[in-house]
C-alpha cells in the first residue's frame, strides 16, 4: 500500500509537470503572436529617393580605323601603320597615360560584292582596329577627336561621359533618400492622425548602374563648330541617384 501510493504520487506529479508545461506554453506564445500582429499593424513604409546633378570627371571615347586593301596583310599592314600613328600621337602629344589607351575591336574580314551575273565574290578586305580612350581634360575633347581624324581615324564612335568615382557622392545621395524617406512617412503619419516613431529597416536598392551620359556618333558629326572651325563637344551632366526602402514604427 505504501509502495503505491509513492508510484501514485509520482504519477500525479508528472500529470501536474505536463498539465503545468501546457499552461505555459499557451501563456508564452500567445503574447508573442500578439506581438507579431501588433508590429505588423504599427508600421509605415516608403521608399526615399537621393539624385545629385554632376558635372563629368572623364569621357571615354571610341576611336579607330577601318582599312580597304585587296588582300588581307595588306589591309592588316597598312591600318597597323595608322593604328601606330594614331597611338603614338595620344600618348606623345595628347599626354595619354598607356592605361588609357586601351584596343577594344580588331578585325580582318573579306569584303564581299554581289551581282546577278558572278554572285558573291571577294573584293578586297576590310581591316578594323579600334581604341577605347580614357580622357580627363573635358574642355579639350573636340579638339582631341579633331586631332585624331587628322591622324588618320576614320571611324569614332559614341563619347560616354561619366563620374569616374561615384563612390565619393554615395554618402550625399544616401542622406538625400533618407531626407525624402523621412518626409513621406511623415506625411503619411500626420494624415492618419499617428506620429512617427524610429526606423525598424533601411534597405538600399540600387540598379549598380554608373552615373554615364552618352553623346551619340551622329550628334558628334553635327557637333558645333568654334570660331576655329573645330568641333565643339558639351559634357553635360551626369545624374547619381539612389533609392531607400524605408520601414517607421507608427505611435
Amino acid at each position: 500500500m505504501k509502495t503505491w501510493g509513492k508510484r501514485l504520487g509520482a504519477v500525479l506529479l508528472a500529470g501536474s509537470l505536463m498539465i503545468g508545461g501546457m499552461a505555459l506554453s499557451g501563456v508564452f506564445q500567445g503574447p508573442e503572436k500578439a506581438f507579431a500582429e501588433d508590429v505588423q499593424r504599427n508600421v509605415v513604409n516608403v521608399i526615399g529617393k537621393g539624385e545629385l546633378a554632376i558635372k563629368p570627371d572623364v569621357v571615354y571615347l571610341s576611336i579607330g580605323v577601318n582599312t580597304t586593301a585587296a588582300t588581307a596583310e595588306e589591309a592588316q599592314k597598312t591600318n597597323g601603320a595608322k593604328i601606330t600613328k594614331l597611338t603614338t600621337l595620344l600618348k606623345t602629344t595628347w599626354g595619354i597615360a598607356d592605361k588609357d589607351v586601351q584596343s577594344t575591336q580588331f578585325s580582318v574580314q573579306p569584303n564581299y560584292s554581289y551581282t546577278e551575273k558572278d554572285g558573291q565574290q571577294v573584293k578586297g578586305y576590310i581591316a578594323q582596329h579600334t581604341l577605347q580612350v580614357t580622357y580627363r581634360d573635358l574642355s579639350k575633347v573636340g579638339a582631341l577627336l579633331d586631332a585624331a581624324s587628322a591622324a588618320g581615324a576614320n571611324n569614332i564612335g559614341n563619347a560616354r561621359f561619366a563620374i569616374e568615382d561615384p563612390s565619393a557622392f554615395e554618402a550625399q545621395v544616401i542622406e538625400k533618400a533618407m531626407a525624402n524617406a523621412d518626409a513621406k512617412a511623415g506625411a503619411i503619419a500626420k494624415a492618419a492622425k499617428r506620429s512617427l516613431g524610429q526606423v525598424i529597416t533601411v534597405t538600399q536598392n540600387d540598379d549598380g548602374n554608373n552615373p554615364v551620359v552618352y553623346l551619340e556618333n551622329a550628334a558628334m558629326s553635327k557637333a558645333m563648330a568654334d570660331s576655329a572651325g573645330g568641333t565643339s563637344v558639351e559634357p553635360g551632366e551626369v545624374k547619381v541617384s539612389t533609392q531607400l526602402s524605408v520601414m517607421y514604427e507608427l505611435k
